[in-house]
């Protein structure tokens, strides 16, 4: 399978950088996935989760408050002021990243009823991606 390569910066720093086959994004204008040769462009993104399947099959998914997506070349980077990894090895690992991911939330959003989408979807797609 084509493989494309997705880098999520930070202020704080590169939070992943690698070949995954697909990357799914909360664009501005709804979520949207990209795959290799993907048309280039560069949008906004909003509060969301964004989900990675990595080269091996394995998924990965990063909280974002706000930033930037630019599509181009096969590569992806996202530029975001704040991102939390949901990744670890057990559940203790698991759950700090999720309250951190809730508070990353807390600090941006308006509406309860989009804290209360983001923190379901990123549980189940945290304790999907426990081994």
């Amino acid at each position: 399978m084509d493989t494309l390569v997705l880098e999520v910066l930070t202020p704080n720093g590169s939070i992943f950088n690698g070949a995954v086959t697909s990357v799914t994004v909360p664009g501005e204008e709804g979520e949207f996935g990209v795959l290799a040769g993907h048309v280039a462009l560069t949008t906004l993104l909003k509060a969301g989760v964004i989900d990675i399947i990595k080269e091996n099959g394995n998924k990965e998914s990063i909280v974002v408050n706000w930033g930037v997506v630019q599509v181009a070349n096969n590569t992806v980077t996202v530029l975001v002021d704040g991102a939390v990894a949901i990744r670890g090895e057990n559940e203790g690992d698991i759950a700090a990243a999720l309250d951190e991911a809730k508070s990353l939330i807390n600090s941006v959003a308006d509406s309860h009823a989009m804290i209360a989408s983001v923190s379901a979807r990123i549980e189940s797609a945290a304790y999907s991606h426990m081994h």
